[in-house]
């Protein structure tokens, strides 16, 4: 037996290779779209996925006023942040949310889904949210694909 054909392949920043692609979010609900989002920038669905390193691809998403969230999340659910001084607690739904920065919606969920560390900090910088169908990345020609 050839042991030499057994040998696991770890993917670094100089070997993986990192494509583009298109998402629209257009009537897709939102924490289904972000974990598939989430999955993609991550790179778990290459066979040369490492855990340690960023080997996902970039993706573009459009149309993500268009979002969809089921029942009474748009008006019941609540995002925390805190500003730093005392009584300083802020509360936003995510209708007011989609209102005011409609691609946030789908960063805070994607980033939710990525690893709390500095690989997911440098993950998040792979994923370019549009509110509208335009994007500033046709020179990298990414693929449409559709989940």
């Amino acid at each position: 037996m050839n042991t030499l054909s057994y040998k696991t392949v770890s993917a670094n920043k100089n070997t993986v290779n990192k494509e583009w692609i298109v998402v629209d979010a257009e009537g897709e609900i939102l924490g289904r779209l972000a974990s598939q989002i989430a999955k993609v920038i991550r790179g778990k669905h290459k066979p040369e996925f490492t855990p340690h390193v960023d080997c996902g691809d970039n993706v573009i998403v459009i149309n993500a006023d268009k979002v969809k969230l089921t029942g009474n999340k748009l008006s019941d659910k609540v995002y925390v942040r805190y500003t730093g001084y005392p009584g300083g607690q802020r509360f936003i739904s995510p209708k007011e949310l989609l209102a005011k920065h409609p691609e946030r919606l789908v960063e805070k969920a994607v980033r939710g889904m990525l690893p709390k560390n500095r690989l997911g900090r440098q993950l998040f910088k792979n994923l370019f949210v549009y509110a509208g169908t335009e994007h500033k990345h046709e020179a990298q020609k990414p693929k449409p694909v559709k989940f």
